[in-house]
């Protein structure tokens, strides 16, 4: 086996060029010289020919940091097989039967994650892919690394293609995005219209719009947020008011859709809208935020206001 590296670093990433540093000065090894390769200015079309005849196409950006791993997809037609992060399209497609996996989505810190990830990779190489790899029969084949292939084309190669990708675009975007555009064209352009004199009122009457301290009480297991909000020109049914909360680790945000209650007496257009919140991470996570919402209208691609309580 020969190992091939490809490389490219942000020109803000000191780590990822220090990195890369240390792989060239590796590959000028003597006895390493014929087996480890370095190729700079990995793109597109470099890609395209190192996915032709590579048996493992090893991948360990950080996470969250992969960008969309189209190379190791690129490879499953080509027969080769995935070692990876659990991070970006290997995250879905991971399966045992079909490549390997570095690492398990937990919270650890860059240095301990980087620790525990190398660690991994050298075990998988040293315990897995390089028995199977030379493991052959009597006539010279590797059962084991062949069953994996045909594992990877037969389960991956389908869901992982252009093919795919090109009807979800359809199916998701670009069909919706046409119906919608004929919607807004009917009647001369009548809803288009409406929904112009929307965003301009919004947009006029955004900086007005007052969000007050939240009361906030805890008990079995939930937080509770009362908060006094007055929205002046704008209608209750045209914002959404959330409580916000940043991801935890790898998972998604946190966001919780508060109901609106009693009126203000004497506020202009002004109630009190109520949440909750499970008591698994602090109540000061979370942050009321005011979201304009209207049917058919993508927010924030198209209209990107958000009032955020101060």
């Amino acid at each position: 086996m020969q190992l091939i590296v490809a490389g490219k670093a942000h020109p803000a990433d000191d780590d990822g060029k220090r990195m890369i540093q240390e792989w060239i000065a590796l590959a000028q090894e003597p006895l390493l010289r014929r087996r480890v390769v370095f190729l700079e200015d990995y793109d597109l079309y470099l890609a395209q020919e190192l996915v032709q005849g590579v048996d493992v196409w090893i991948n360990t950006p950080r996470r969250p940091w992969e960008a969309c791993g189209t190379s190791g997809m690129k490879l499953l037609v080509n027969g080769g097989l995935n070692l990876s992060v659990l991070d970006g399209w290997w995250e879905e497609a991971y399966d045992p039967e079909a490549g390997w996996a570095v690492g398990d989505g937990d919270a650890l810190d860059a240095t301990a994650r980087d620790d525990r990830d190398a660690e991994t990779l050298y075990e998988i190489l040293e315990t897995e892919v390089g028995p199977e790899f030379y493991d052959r029969d009597w006539a010279g084949l590797p059962r084991r690394w062949l069953a994996r292939i045909r594992g990877s084309l037969s389960r991956l190669t389908p869901a992982y293609s252009s093919n795919r990708m090109l009807l979800e675009y359809i199916e998701r975007l670009y069909l919706p995005a046409a119906r919608e555009f004929h919607r807004r064209a009917a009647d001369n352009g009548a809803v288009a219209a409406a929904l112009r004199e929307w965003e301009c009122r919004c947009r006029r009457a955004w900086p007005l719009l007052h969000v007050d301290e939240p009361t906030i009480t805890g008990g079995d297991g939930a937080w509770r947020f009362t908060v006094p909000i007055c929205l002046g020109e704008i209608g209750g049914d045209e914002v959404r008011i959330e409580l916000y909360a940043e991801p935890q680790g790898s998972g998604p945000v946190d966001v919780i859709v508060m109901a609106r209650g009693a009126p203000i007496s004497g506020s202009g257009n002004g109630h009190i809208y109520n949440g909750s919140a499970a008591a698994t991470r602090p109540a000061e996570d979370y942050t009321i935020r005011v979201v304009p919402t209207r049917a058919g209208v993508e927010v924030p691609a198209e209209l990107a206001l958000i009032h955020w309580q101060k």
